[in-house]
């Protein structure tokens, strides 16, 4: 028999989402006209919250010239730039709905989302255009940054697109002011972005997010206070998914923060540059960084013989915990009050490890279906192995499970953040949410004291000989680890566990590893693994794979396809 276990606090919801999403970058651009907004790291060029409110301007006026109403979908292609995020903002103020697609999608899967979303015009990246089947979608294309018109036949489109630099000369000629922003009327109900997935067990499908559903995520982030009027941040996530949209964008622009936009790619020496020279006040990022930073800079120190003899001396640990914590907090700007951390599943040895340093860390829990935000602590409270407290007056939070504090069962959600549900697609809508309303998240988990504590995706969980569950992704936390492993995936087959690994080949080289090494290498690390889990979690055998494995946004494996 079903049980079910959920926080008991009211929900005020009207208290948390009175104000209207739209209105809140009226008054944001008015009130903080002449900081700066946002800022292209590589060009160094910068907006003001004045001269980005005029940028949306001149894309209002190419909106209405080539004939786009309120409601009609623009699909946007390309990496942070101050010129994607225009493109944005531009959309829903006007009371279009934006259809933001991720640049790391096949063309196929893009030309798909453009069809399937009945977008009107695209705004691309120029190389991404180059790959694009030009031929197969009959729309109008404009390149950014430039914003020419790239493909269109329509006279009036055309004329529209050759005079975009004067349009605001045009309309505004004694200059575009505070008092001439002015933004369509959008009820908080409606909506405002169709976000497709691209996640881990299955294909895209368009998200209905509401302005709502954003007010929720956004006016939430000031009561916390994430970041303060006049901070900076560094935005280095695809602000094309929920999570760095949300947080990195759309709260920070509503608050008067500066936003640099890492035009870049992140590699770990650019985001170290990057982090130095903008000296963030916040850190938004996914598990994979952090992941990375232990493995490759701190566990090859603490795993020397030496070290291993010193960290278990009282007071001599003390010193080398604080020291290790001093240097990662340097070399990430030096100036943060937290580190959140989203999008996936932090490694336990990995989290163990920067809360035994304290660390000043947190692990949030959301998905693309509530724009992304569920559960949150600041690191002050942040308890290990949870992912935060469900949001207070926004969301509620259940367990489907006879034991909901013990016994993991799917998280289930409702609240202010929750979708509408998925574009053209009822049957995938139906499927998503229970009889009585609540969104199925897919995850398996425990919930104590309103806090959630994630043990793994119900899709993803593995049997074990005699019916035990078992969660993959506990096993490859452990597994990516030991020597030579860069990334790992566990499946069954004939009622066996097997361990899919791609080994890092630069650390092989760096240390002078010949390849007919890696075999016995990986003997060795089953050996390691299997006595660190479970008997019912052991795997029988490692197989190599000679590429990467493919990999959503937020950098998450995706398991179908090896599955």
């Amino acid at each position: 028999m079903k049980s079910y276990y959920f926080c008991t606090k009211l929900l005020d919801l009207c208290k948390m989402i009175q104000q209207n999403f739209v209105k809140i970058y009226e008054e944001s651009f008015n009130k903080n006209w002449d900081l700066p907004a946002l800022t292209n790291y590589k060009e160094s060029e910068t907006l003001s919250y004045g001269q980005l409110a005029q940028e949306i301007a001149r894309l209002h006026i190419l909106f209405e010239e080539i004939g786009l109403v309120k409601g009609d979908k623009i699909a946007l292609i390309g990496k942070n730039h101050t010129t994607w995020s225009t493109v944005f903002l531009a959309t829903f103020t006007y009371g279009a709905v934006i259809v933001p697609i991720l640049h790391e999608f096949n063309p196929e899967s893009m030309e798909h989302i453009i069809i399937h979303s009945e977008s009107k015009c695209v705004f691309i990246e120029d190389k991404i255009w180059q790959e694009l089947n030009h031929d197969k979608i009959d729309l109008p294309f404009f390149s950014i940054p430039s914003f020419t018109l790239i493909k269109g036949d329509d006279e009036k489109i055309k004329d529209a697109a050759g005079r975009f630099n004067n349009l605001i000369d045009e309309k505004y000629p004694n200059g575009f002011t505070k008092e001439d922003i002015k933004y369509a009327q959008v009820d908080n109900d409606e909506v405002v972005c169709l976000n497709y997935t691209s996640g881990t067990t299955g294909n895209s499908k368009g998200v209905m997010l509401t302005a709502n559903n954003y007010a929720g995520n956004v006016t939430y982030a000031h009561t916390l206070e994430l970041l303060l009027h006049g901070e900076r941040d560094l935005a280095f996530l695809p602000m094309a998914h929920a999570y760095g949209c949300a947080f990195d964008f759309l709260y920070a622009l509503s608050n008067g923060v500066h936003v640099t936009l890492l035009d870049v790619i992140p590699s770990p020496q650019n985001l170290i540059k990057a982090f130095q020279e903008v000296k963030p006040h916040i850190i938004i990022t996914v598990p994979l960084i952090f992941e990375k930073i232990y493995k490759n800079r701190i566990l090859p120190i603490i795993e020397k013989p030496i070290m291993k003899l010193l960290l278990k001396v009282p007071g001599i640990n003390t010193l080398i915990y604080k020291s290790i914590r001093n240097s990662l907090v340097t070399t990430l700007g030096g100036n943060f009050r937290e580190v959140i951390i989203g999008g996936a599943a932090l490694g336990k040895d990995v989290e163990a490890f920067f809360a035994k340093i304290k660390f000043p860390f947190t692990v949030g829990y959301g998905m693309t279906e509530c724009a992304p935000l569920i559960s949150y602590d600041h690191h002050y409270d942040f308890i290990p192995t949870s992912c935060g407290s469900v949001l207070e007056g926004i969301m509620e939070a259940r367990i489907d499970s006879p034991d909901p504090e013990n016994i993991p069962g799917e998280i289930q959600v409702r609240g202010e953040n929750v979708m509408k549900g998925y574009y053209k697609n009822p049957e995938a809508t139906r499927e998503a949410f229970t009889e009585d309303g609540w969104l199925k998240t897919g995850d398996s988990g425990v919930l104590i004291d309103n806090r959630l504590y994630i043990k793994g995706r119900i899709k993803t969980m593995l049997l074990g000989a005699n019916g035990q569950n078992v969660y993959p992704e506990e096993i490859e936390a452990k597994l990516n680890n030991l020597p030579y492993v860069s990334e790992s995936l566990v499946v069954r087959r004939d009622n066996r566990f097997i361990a899919l690994v791609y080994p890092d080949r630069a650390a092989m080289k760096e240390n002078n590893i010949p390849s007919k090494q890696l075999a016995d290498i990986m003997d060795e690390n089953k050996g390691i693994l299997n006595k660190s889990v479970a008997r019912y979690e052991r795997i029988s055998a490692i197989e190599l794979m000679d590429e990467e494995f493919e990999k959503t946004p937020k950098k998450s494996i995706k398991r179908f396809l090896y599955s």
